[in-house]
């Protein structure tokens, strides 16, 4: 059986084509990839019946990623999240870089690597096993970061589980942080309120005005923040806790438990279709946000999608590292290679 195959997902302003690669895995399961911002642009998967849902929020072609978007299915780089003020100290000097939110820098600047055309570097199969790795060179000194950055990207699929590789190597110190920003919906349908949600972490980062962290490791246990014990995502939404207040509902990040190699960071399941996501990850952290701004933006097959209409999990370095640090370094110096891993497991029950 072929787990992969290639196809003509559309032409960008240039002219040129850009493909689509299909990875698909046992039961219906199947992952869709295009080069362009090497993105997932589709997630199928079965519910508890063997019916087949899209759990990733998009567009059914190239043309709406081109468009404006909230980050649907890309790899955002170089540096995932916000970076106060656009600035940050590196080597004893400082550096500066596009203020595309708020004042501030998010997922890259204003042309992100979201929003780059990725290099096909190869595609293979090995029994259930199939990948494809894309990688973009990204020169010194573009949206202001320093040093020439080497990345590389492999999505695999293998049964019902996902994976997704990251590394990258510079040849000047420069600081990285990568991560796949899908938004997802298990029900494939609706708001994600009712998705049960658990977070293996015993701290969050609070953050203040901007979504900026304030640099403090705050306990979850009393406040909204505590998903330690599975629940719905909506249930602590009513609460008058101020860090709801910044972001109009959840966009933080978490504090995972340390751990060696790929460990469980989260899980979220959808009771109606039975589906389930468990998420495993080499990084430090997770950045759960609840889509809270999606509202009236149209999608796959026409979708109007709704207000927390869907939610992404993002393992990552925490936001603004550079300006903390206390906060796991993201910098990378030549001679050292950027390596992280994140599995997204999929069950029914």
């Amino acid at each position: 059986m072929t787990h992969l195959r290639e196809e003509v997902f559309g032409r960008d302003p240039a002219g040129r084509s850009i493909p689509i690669h299909t990875l698909t895995g046992e039961n219906g399961f199947e992952a869709r990839v295009t080069t362009y911002g090497a993105t997932l642009v589709s997630l199928v998967v079965p519910d508890r019946d063997g019916g087949l849902g899209d759990v990733v929020l998009g567009f059914e072609d190239l043309a709406g990623y081109l468009g404006d978007h909230p980050f649907f299915g890309c790899i955002v780089g170089r540096f995932a999240n916000r970076i106060s003020g656009g600035t940050f100290p590196l080597d004893g000097g400082e550096h500066h870089l596009p203020r595309n939110d708020h004042g501030n820098h998010l997922h890259g600047g204003e042309l992100g690597f979201g929003r780059r055309i990725w290099t096909f570097d190869s595609a293979g199969e090995a029994g259930s096993r199939s990948s494809l790795t894309l990688s973009y060179l990204s020169r010194d000194g573009e949206e202001g970061y320093p040093g020439r950055l080497h990345a590389r990207v492999t999505y695999s699929v293998d049964g019902s589980e996902m994976a997704i590789g990251y590394e990258a190597t510079c040849d000047g110190p420069t600081i990285v942080n990568l991560t796949n920003h899908s938004y997802f919906n298990l029900a494939c349908r609706g708001t994600t309120l009712g998705h049960e949600l658990r977070i293996d972490a015993d701290q969050f980062l609070p953050i203040k005005s901007g979504l900026i962290p304030t640099g403090e490791l705050r306990a979850v246990a009393g406040t909204p923040m505590d998903f330690r014990i599975r629940r719905a995502v909506g249930s602590g939404l009513d609460s008058n806790d101020p860090q709801l207040s910044h972001g109009g509902g959840y966009d933080h990040n978490w504090v995972l438990t340390p751990g060696e190699g790929c460990r469980f960071a989260a899980e979220l399941y959808e009771p109606v279709s039975g589906r389930r996501m468990e998420v495993s990850t080499t990084q430090p952290g997770l950045q759960f946000y609840g889509g809270q701004s999606l509202a009236g933006r149209r999608g796959k097959g026409g979708m109007l999608y709704e207000s927390r209409g869907g939610l992404c999990l993002e393992t990552q370095h925490f936001p603004d590292s550079p300006n903390h640090a206390q906060f796991p370094s993201t910098v990378l110096r030549p001679g050292e290679k950027y390596r992280h891993r994140s599995v997204y497991r999929f069950s029914v029950r």
